[in-house]
């Protein structure tokens, strides 16, 4: 029982700093952190762009509407970083040109806004049978 104990206690003495990290840091790494906004109407759109983006192994977080003006190319703003996530992220949706816009305030890598041009693209076959 005492043994337990210091065992129990040992690890719970470590400090806080030397503790491995248990979850990626957004930007670090492969890891590519996105969000997706669609400025048209139609409806689903940023959800087929993220399964797009997430078959290429990219983490959207965020999916949603952008309230702003219906655009005619899709926009690939990178936030933070390299310009490298964003030329991933168009590759994998197939449209957009990355430029930088950093915004650290926003949390992510990289802003998709979905544009016209989005919806020219042959769909994705699905993967489920």
């Amino acid at each position: 029982m005492l043994a337990a104990f210091a065992a129990w206690l040992r690890l719970h003495e470590r400090p806080a700093a030397a503790r491995p990290l248990e979850r990626s840091i957004p930007g670090e790494g492969d890891r590519v952190v996105v969000e997706v906004l669609n400025t048209t109407k139609v409806l689903g759109l940023a959800r087929a762009a993220t399964h797009r983006l997430r078959d290429g192994g990219i983490d959207v977080v965020a999916v949603g509407s952008d309230t702003g003006a219906v655009l005619d190319s899709t926009q690939v703003l990178v936030r933070r970083g390299v310009l490298e996530p964003g030329e991933r992220v168009a590759a994998a949706l197939g449209v957009g040109r990355p430029r930088m816009l950093p915004e650290p305030a926003r949390l992510v890598d990289v802003t998709v806004r979905l544009g016209r041009d989005f919806l020219a693209r042959p769909a994705v076959p699905a993967s489920d049978p």
